[in-house]
């Protein structure tokens, strides 16, 4: 990254720093993740009663913001070059800068296709999503297995996309090394590169506006979870299910269920929670059983949410 910004200055290229640039955002989004796990990790106060967990995701945001800003002001320099042309690439640094990030990223998708390749031997080919609705509990697979695995995994497709924009740089700097009238290749890649950036974020800024605004957790179903519910032995009716997480991981659950005078509610109540947490995994579930009564059936309170 360094070096980057050292050749990227010295042969007045744009479209390096843009790389450069998209290495410091990634250097510095896991600053802000460090950070906001070990803040995580405190204790729940009685002001703070859910704990710190949410910091997580405004990690994330603040990441994904610091990344925008970037690549605005490269994007701003690039038309900028455009307009008035009044600029001079040095090709032959630019060449050598480009090759050396291209070499470095070749070694870094290697060792971490080898670190998946050890990791994921004996757990099929697909890549599973922790958040998957499968019915099957994040903790099933170990401590340290399914997460480590799924963090070499998705270091590795990064690796592979910054492999893909300092190939792209390499082939703008050999361009400009034998054709130097066609210096317009630096800011052009600075606006496809930007493009790429910006993309690779909608992802991480859909799951934190999800997260932020208490929707129902990606990768379970609202009627799923009410069927479910409903299948239970003994209860009648659901309803006031409300389904939200604290991060991507830390799904929770409240919920009203509806049962027969003749039920044991502490059987229902047991049952209810097993099969929530087995078939969905939730970190935290909170049931108020009731009794059945035929005006649930109109009550304003008791009906489901729109679709």
């Amino acid at each position: 990254m360094v070096g980057e910004v050292i050749g990227g200055y010295l042969a007045h290229s744009l479209a390096i720093m843009t790389d450069a640039a998209h290495l410091l955002t990634d250097f510095g989004s896991m600053l802000v993740s460090l950070f906001s796990l070990w803040i995580s990790s405190r204790p729940p106060t009685k002001t703070m009663n859910f704990g710190w967990h949410r910091s997580e995701i405004l990690g994330a945001l603040a990441s994904v913001l610091s990344i925008w800003i970037v690549t605005g002001v490269l994007v701003y320099l690039a038309i900028m070059r455009i307009v008035s042309n009044d600029f001079e690439i040095e090709g032959h640094v630019m060449l050598i800068t480009s090759g050396c990030a291209v070499v470095v990223n070749i070694v870094m998708a290697y060792i971490l296709h080898q670190s998946t390749s050890f990791h994921g031997h004996s757990h099929g080919s697909g890549y599973q999503k922790i958040e998957s609705g499968s019915g099957e509990s994040p903790s099933d697979s170990g401590p340290l297995g399914h997460h480590g695995n799924t963090s070499v995994r998705a270091a590795f497709i990064h690796v592979i996309g910054d492999l893909l924009q300092s190939v792209g740089v390499l082939v703008a700097a050999i361009i400009i090394y034998f054709k130097p009238q066609y210096k317009i290749a630096d800011p052009i890649c600075t606006f496809l590169f930007s493009i790429f950036v910006l993309g690779t974020t909608i992802t991480i800024l859909r799951d934190v506006f999800r997260v932020l605004m208490e929707g129902v957790p990606r990768g379970i179903s609202f009627n799923s979870v009410k069927e479910v519910l409903l299948s239970v032995q003994g209860v009648k009716a659901v309803h006031s299910l409300h389904l939200w997480a604290l991060t991507l991981s830390q799904t929770l659950l409240t919920v009203h269920i509806a049962i027969d005078e003749n039920t044991d509610g502490q059987s229902v109540l047991k049952g209810a929670t097993e099969v929530l947490r087995s078939k969905f995994g939730f970190s935290s579930t909170t049931i108020q059983v009731e009794t059945y009564c035929e005006d649930m059936a109109c009550c304003a309170h008791c009906q489901d949410p729109k679709d």
